[in-house]
């Protein structure tokens, strides 16, 4: 599967709609050094291949977060510029998966605590998880993530709720 083939594998259908990710992601999986075609996908005119080469990604890097690491500084430029749900949400996953300096972990934080201003409640989620995982790698992070958490679970659905309530527990709040 080539650059033109993963694109076509991504493209067509609706957003309830995965496409062929699963394909793609058993491929990629076999051949790491396709990986930066689905980074490239993310900056995609058709928002269906935006948003599978996202979630292709995001599965990919749950066991192999080393493969972003080359990628750090276009990802966090697309999280700052991202609009679309699906790749913000998927972003927010990645982010934390980063070996980040100081200087591009509080760029990130800084994007994820704009993400929780997002009218979706996954986005925001998402930055919720991504947030907390930043405050587990950096303790320095925790006194300054656990009061949004609990501001969030005050005012918003129970989805997010209840994620930040054991998202707090985890912090030790």
């Amino acid at each position: 599967m080539y650059h033109g083939d993963i694109v076509h594998a991504l493209e067509g259908g609706d957003r309830r709609s995965m496409g062929r990710v699963n394909q793609v992601v058993a491929h990629v999986r076999g051949t790491p050094t396709r990986f930066s075609t689905l980074i490239d996908c993310m900056n995609h005119e058709d928002e269906f291949v935006r948003m599978r080469a996202a979630d292709a990604a995001e599965k990919l890097t749950v066991a192999n977060s080393q493969w972003l690491q080359p990628f750090r500084r276009q990802l966090i430029g697309l999280a700052a510029q991202a609009e679309q749900k699906e790749l913000r949400w998927h972003l927010a996953q990645m982010l934390p998966r980063l070996d980040l300096s100081g200087q591009d972990r509080q760029m990130a934080v800084t994007i994820l605590r704009r993400y929780l201003g997002d009218h979706r409640c996954i986005v925001r989620t998402c930055a919720m998880q991504g947030l907390a995982d930043f405050a587990q790698q950096d303790t320095r992070l925790t006194k300054s993530i656990r009061p949004i958490l609990s501001r969030l679970i005050r005012t918003e659905s129970a989805s997010i709720k209840s994620r930040g309530c054991k998202l707090l527990a985890q912090l030790g709040a």
